[in-house]
């Protein structure tokens, strides 16, 4: 299995050691753990940024009508 070394501060290297001490887990586990939360956050973000781009695309028109003084100047320039 691909490994990957990381350095820590003696501070973050005893915070961990503590919160792997309390949670009765290894430091490996610990930060495995920690990688993989927030793998799944930033996976799950992108999702939801690409769900909110289409439903955007899709009512365009409808938001177009909604909120009028959000739209672009006709002539495409911005302000």
């Amino acid at each position: 299995m691909p490994a990957l070394n990381v350095e820590f501060s003696e501070r973050e290297l005893e915070d961990l050691r503590q919160i792997a001490k309390e949670r009765g887990t290894s430091m490996k586990a610990l930060v495995r753990e920690a990688a993989a939360a927030d793998i799944a956050r930033h996976r799950a973000l992108r999702e939801g940024a690409e769900a909110f781009r289409h439903f955007f695309a899709a009512h365009a028109e409808e938001f177009a009508e909604a909120f009028p003084e959000d739209e672009p100047p006709a002539g495409g320039e911005a302000s």
